[in-house]
C-alpha cells in the first residue's frame, strides 16, 4: 500500500510539473516581455520538484502502511455436507490479509478482541468473496460467516475435520502470551444451505492473490466419512469434488487432446513417423503400436508401478528427446516396416511415462473414476494425434510432390528435427546429471515380492501385446523386397 501511495504521489507531482510546463509555454507565446519570467520559472522548477518529492516521501513514510504480499501461502480447507447444510472450513496465514493494519497490544502482539471487526472484514474481503460453491451446478448464494478464530502457528487442529471444527468453534485464543500478527493463523467457518448432502458439489476458489505462490489443500469429507484430498496451485478453475463418470470423462478427454497438441516433443516424434511413411495401412499399424504402448505405461504409472525416484522424470524426458533423434536418423538411412513398428512400440512405452507426469496432479480430479479417466485421457491423446495426422499427411504429400523431391525432402526435414531434438537431449541430460543416482540392493521382503510380481505381470502383458500385433499387422505389399537399413529408399508410399 505504501508503494502504491508513493507511486500515486509521483504521478500527481508529474501532473503538476506538466501543468507548470504548459503554463510556462503559454506565457512565452503570449508576450515577449514575459520571457525573463519564464526562464526564471524553469530554472527554479527542478529545485522545487526536489523539495516536493522529499516532502511527499516523508509524509508517506510517516503514515501507517500495509504489508507486502507474502511469497508462499498455504490454504487449508475442509468441505462437508451434513443434512441441508454445507460447511466450509478455511485456514489461511493472517499475513495474507493485505492492506489491514490490525491493532496490537503493548507487547506488539495481535489484540484479538479489538481486531474482531477488522478480522471479519478481512476474511470476507480476501477469502469469503473468493469462495464460489455449486450444488449440482447450481450456484449457492446464501453464504454465512459463522465463526472466526485466530490460532497459533504451531496449531495442528486442521489435520482432521472434527479437530478443525472444534478449534474454530472453541474459545478465543488468550491474549497472554498472545501471538505476533505475522505468525498467526486465521481460521473461519462458512455455511451454505443445500438441498441434500448426497448432491454433487463443485468449488471455484480463487485464492491465488493471497500470495505470490498459493497452494490450496482442500479435503472433501463424504457422508460415509471418506476423505477425498485435493492439492493445487493458484486458481484451477471449477473443481468437481465428486464428479459423475461423464463429467470425469469429458474433463480428461479435453486434457489429453490439449496435452498432445501442447507437447512439441510428442508432435515431433509423430512427425518422424509420418515423414517416410504416408501410406494408410503401414501408418495405421505404426501409430497403433505407439498408442498401445503408451497406454500400457500410462495406466501402469497411475497404479504406482513407475519408479518414484527423483531422477526418473528427467531420465524419461531425456530418452523421449533421444527417441526423436533416433527416429529422424533412421528416416535418413532407411527403414523397414517390421522394425519400425517394433521400435515405435518400445519408444511408446517411454512416452507413456512422460504422459503420466502430466497426469500426476490432475488424476486427483477423477474422483472414483480412475480407470475411466485414464482411458478418456488416452482417447483425447488419440483424437489429437488424428487431427495432427489429418493435417500433416496431405501437407507432406503436397510438399514432396510440388516443392522438393521425396528423398531430399525426407533428409532435409529429418536433419531439422535432429538439430532440435539433439539440443533437447543435451539440455535434459545435463539436468539429469544433477540428480544423484545410488544403486542400493533392495531388502528382501514381501513388499519386494509384490513389486516383482506386478512387474512380471506387466512384462507378460507387454510381450502378449507385441505377439498379438505381430499377428495382426500384415507385412506391406510394396511390390518388392523391403528396403535394407542402408538402402537409399526411405519412404513407404503408393
Amino acid at each position: 500500500m505504501q508503494r502504491n501511495s508513493f507511486n500515486n504521489g509521483i504521478k500527481w507531482i508529474a501532473g503538476v510539473r506538466g501543468f507548470g510546463n504548459r503554463a510556462v509555454s503559454s506565457l512565452k507565446t503570449n508576450s515577449y516581455r514575459d520571457l525573463s519570467m519564464c526562464q526564471h520559472l524553469r530554472a527554479r522548477t527542478p529545485r522545487f520538484m526536489l523539495v516536493l518529492v522529499l516532502g511527499m516521501t516523508l509524509i508517506m513514510s510517516s503514515r501507517p502502511a500495509g504489508h507486502d504480499i507474502p511469497a508462499d501461502v498455504t490454504v487449508q480447507a475442509f468441505v462437508k455436507a451434513e443434512g441441508q447444510r454445507l460447511r466450509l472450513l478455511v485456514r489461511v496465514p493472517l499475513e495474507a490479509m493485505q492492506d489491514f493494519n490490525f491493532p496490537q497490544n503493548e507487547q506488539g502482539n495481535l489484540d484479538i478482541a479489538a481486531a474482531d471487526s477488522m478480522l471479519r472484514d478481512a476474511i470476507m474481503l480476501w477469502v469469503g468473496d473468493e469462495l464460489t460453491v455449486y450444488e449440482e451446478d447450481r450456484l449457492l448464494t446464501d453464504q454465512r460467516l459463522v465463526k472466526i478464530q485466530v490460532s497459533l502457528p504451531d496449531d495442528r487442529s486442521f489435520a482432521t475435520y472434527d479437530e478443525a471444527l472444534a478449534r474454530v468453534m472453541g474459545p478465543r485464543l488468550p491474549t497472554d502470551p498472545g501471538v505476533f500478527w505475522r505468525d498467526a493463523m486465521f481460521d473461519a467457518l462458512f455455511e451454505y444451505t443445500i438441498d441434500s448432502d448426497e448432491s454433487a458439489f463443485s468449488t471455484d476458489l480463487t485464492l491465488a492473490r493471497l500470495g505470490l505462490r498459493t497452494i490450496t489443500v482442500l479435503r472433501l469429507v463424504l457422508p460415509d466419512g471418506t476423505v477425498r484430498p485435493f492439492e493445487y496451485s493458484g486458481n484451477p478453475g471449477l473443481v468437481r469434488l465428486d464428479p459423475r463418470w461423464h463429467q470425469a470423462m469429458l474433463r480428461f478427454v479435453v486434457l489429453g487432446f490439449e496435452h498432445i497438441l501442447d507437447g512439441i516433443d510428442h508432435l515431433l516424434f509423430l512427425a518422424c513417423l509420418v515423414i517416410p511413411i504416408r501410406r494408410f495401412g503401414p501408418l495405421v499399424a505404426i501409430v497403433t503400436s505407439f498408442t498401445v504402448a503408451h497406454s500400457v505405461t500410462l495406466i501402469a504409472s497411475a497404479f504406482d508401478l513407475a519408479p518414484d525416484a527423483i531422477w526418473f522424470p528427467p531420465f524419461v524426458e531425456t530418452i523421449i528427446a533421444l527417441s526423436i533423434v533416433y527416429m529422424a536418423i533412421e528416416n535418413i538411412v532407411g527403414i523397414t516396416f517390421q522394425r519400425r513398428w517394433l521400435i515405435t512400440f518400445a519408444f511408446g512405452l517411454v512416452h507413456g511415462f512422460g504422459f503420466s507426469f502430466a497426469l500426476r496432479e490432475t488424476l486427483q480430479f477423477a474422483g472414483s473414476h480412475l480407470l475411466m479417466s485414464l482411458l478418456s485421457f488416452n482417447l483425447g491423446v488419440e483424437l489429437g494425434q488424428l487431427l495432427v495426422l489429418l493435417v500433416l499427411v496431405p501437407t507432406l504429400g503436397l510438399l514432396f510432390r510440388f516443392v522438393v523431391g521425396d528423398r531430399i525432402g525426407t533428409i532435409l526435414l529429418s536433419v531439422i528435427v535432429i538439430h532440435t531434438a539433439w539440443h533437447w537431449t543435451s539440455e535434459r541430460a545435463l539436468q539429469l546429471s544433477q540428480y544423484p543416482f545410488r544403486f542400493q540392493l533392495p531388502e528382501v521382503n514381501m513388499a519386494l515380492f509384490e513389486i516383482f510380481t506386478r512387474w512380471t505381470i506387466l512384462g507378460l502383458i507387454i510381450l502378449g501385446l507385441v505377439w498379438l500385433m505381430h499377428l495382426i499387422f500384415p507385412r506391406p505389399n510394396l511390390g518388392q523386397a523391403e528396403p535394407n537399413v542402408r538402402a537409399p529408399r526411405a519412404s513407404i508410399e503408393d
